[in-house]
């Protein structure tokens, strides 16, 4: 049985991040990190927008704002080589439907910080004028989780914490004072029991697919599958990044792992939803979907704002499950999960909303009393 200060379970952005955080600012000197899938940063860390958010779209969430303007100036400095910068980001408001008019757009970017100014006529011109209020040059950037992986494995390296792939753990038990993890190789079915003074679970949608003594998040989430189009941009929309706000809009995005840019709508990208429990393995059912892209809707309703997006070229789509917080849904908050249960001392359940967030996280566990 082999015994670690830590077992991280999740080989995602937060995932790696936190191991790498327990050994070398918290001094925990044997680290395991176990991953479902063959590689590092290949779900959700993956098949996003690949936004890198500077508040911007988060006008009915205060705090969700002001969290990403004080935690991107760290991710550009932490992570520079993964970060895309050579484009010109736009946020367009909309005159009918949205939550938000261009004079409190104005408002809001000055009461976060965030530079924000007119965007000139060239800029005006690709967007159909009765139908967008206003629009806007932003200081938003996108990342290259590609990049992120390698920097991630090679962090883990220097760590020395133990990377195991293509394992799947069934259960999470108390064996006081430790916690055992009772976890299996995918491939070959061959079960093993780990055991650790703290586990953190960092699976995202599959927070609460544990058996043994694990009590779930108390916390209540939704799951979604979600569709995001990959397109490559014609000519006029080639170094941009468009965001429609706030509504039932879209983005549309560089996304430098594919060079090409991500198309998102909030009426079509969602495919299904449903409210997470224990039983319902969400990558399980996201397997058994039938993924059927909705890219002609996407870019039937664009066209009606931004009608050079006519001319760009379907190539592929990003089918993931995306997890969100319950109470957040009234206000498109994405807030960190960061539960501790009390039934099994020294576990911990972590989800971030956005990448940039993973700094409130690791001041959480900077902070923290380990056992």
């Amino acid at each position: 049985m082999a015994l670690y200060d830590a077992i991280i379970i999740g080989g995602g952005f937060y995932g790696t991040a936190i191991a790498c955080e327990l050994t070398t600012r918290r001094g925990f000197s044997r680290v395991a990190l176990l991953e479902r899938e063959p590689a590092l940063l290949t779900r959700s860390s993956h098949n996003n927008q690949a936004r890198i958010h500077n508040g911007y779209h988060y006008p009915r969430s205060f705090t969700t704002a002001y969290r990403s303007r004080v935690n991107l100036p760290s991710f550009v400095r932490d992570y520079p080589d993964a970060v895309k910068q050579d484009f010109t980001k736009l946020y367009a408001i909309a005159r009918r439907n949205s939550n938000v008019t261009a004079k409190q757009f104005v408002r809001f970017c000055k009461d976060i910080g965030a530079r924000l100014e007119p965007a000139p006529d060239t800029l005006c011109k690709l967007f159909e004028p009765r139908l967008i209020e206003a629009v806007f040059l932003a200081q938003e950037y996108a990342f290259d989780a590609s990049v992120l992986a390698n920097q991630a494995a090679a962090a883990l390296n220097r760590a020395g914490v133990e990377v195991r792939f293509s394992t799947h753990v069934n259960s999470i038990r108390a064996e006081p004072p430790r916690l055992a993890v009772e976890c299996a190789h995918i491939a070959t079915g061959v079960s093993e029991t780990l055991v650790a003074r703290s586990v953190f679970n960092c699976t995202y949608s599959g927070l609460n697919q544990f058996g043994g003594d694990f009590p779930g998040t108390r916390t209540r989430l939704k799951q979604e599958i979600t569709e995001m189009a990959l397109m490559q941009p014609p000519d006029a929309l080639a170094g941009l990044g468009v965001t429609v706000m706030d509504g039932p809009f879209f983005s549309m995005i560089p996304f430098p792992p594919r060079k090409l840019h991500t198309l998102s709508h909030v009426r079509y990208t969602p495919h299904l939803h449903w409210l997470d429990q224990p039983g319902i393995d969400p990558y399980q059912r996201l397997e058994n979907y039938a993924c059927a892209t909705r890219v002609d809707r996407m870019v039937r309703d664009v066209a009606r704002y931004l009608p050079a997006i006519l001319d760009a070229r379907y190539v592929d789509s990003l089918f993931e499950v995306k997890t969100v917080l319950v109470k957040n849904e009234g206000d498109d908050g994405r807030p960190i999960l960061f539960e501790k249960h009390p039934e099994l001392p020294g576990c911990y359940s972590i989800l971030g909303g956005k990448i940039d967030n993973i700094y409130d996280v690791l001041e959480k566990i900077y902070r923290e009393q380990f056992l």
